[in-house]
């Protein structure tokens, strides 16, 4: 067994350096007279763990995101009809929102491309390390129902709390009674200025009137479009 074999070994086994491990293995199989000095090696296994380790921390960020689609930010076509220009997009790319803990209302009819939008979004905000995660309200109203019944609600906002980043996909189209409407103005407000939100509809912002607290089992879009940049008197 060569020298290179058991010290691939032991990266692989031991001291669990996959990337290093890669990095050793490739120049292992370069020509003696083509292989890097220990300096440059040394750079290259570190260099390659890194981004082994960067790589899998996405993966395990993206799994526990549920995102509908894989999807990218250059992927998302900007024009005009659907109100999204190039520099408003790249604005929303970098993810500064996010670390700024502001929010954003996504409003289009169905087709238009919105849920593919923010999984682009979530998709970016994982690839550089932020807690996201995507959910449908027509999946999210029935587990916030059980989690009243269950007597399990505070739990739940409180994992949902450490999001950096939180969709809610299809908003304005679900019943909802005084209960789950409560669960729901207690997410969106504790997130304020703490931690990002992303709501989606497809109705517009001024579809129906109401507020999120009345007896109204119907949300607008437009009260909780107040909660998200703080309108309501």
């Amino acid at each position: 067994m060569s020298d290179f074999s058991i010290i691939i070994g032991q990266l692989r086994g031991t001291l669990k350096l996959d990337g290093m491990a890669e990095a050793c293995y490739d120049v292992s199989k370069m020509p003696i007279h083509m292989r890097p000095g220990i300096e440059a090696l040394l750079v290259k296994m570190i260099e390659t763990e890194i981004r082994h380790r960067d790589d899998a921390r996405t993966q395990k960020l993206l799994k526990a995101a549920k995102l509908p689609v894989k999807a990218h930010v250059e992927d998302v076509i900007c024009s005009a009809e659907r109100n999204l220009t190039r520099d408003k997009w790249d604005a929303l790319s970098d993810c500064g929102f996010v670390r700024r803990a502001e929010n954003a209302l996504v409003t289009g009819a169905t087709g238009t491309g919105k849920s593919y939008a923010v999984s682009a979004l979530a998709h970016q905000a994982c690839s550089i390390g932020m807690k996201t995660l995507y959910l449908n309200m027509n999946h999210f109203v029935p587990v916030m129902k059980q989690s009243y019944l269950d007597g399990t609600s505070e739990k739940l906002l409180n994992k949902l709390s450490k999001l950096d980043l939180l969709i809610l996909d299809d908003f304005g189209m679900q019943l909802m009674t005084a209960d789950i409407r409560s669960i729901l103005l207690t997410l969106v407000v504790d997130r304020y200025e703490k931690k990002s939100l992303i709501v989606t509809s497809q109705l517009p912002v001024n579809a129906y009137s109401g507020d999120i607290r009345s007896p109204n089992p119907m949300i607008s879009v437009h009260s909780v479009s107040d909660l998200l940049y703080r309108r309501q008197s």
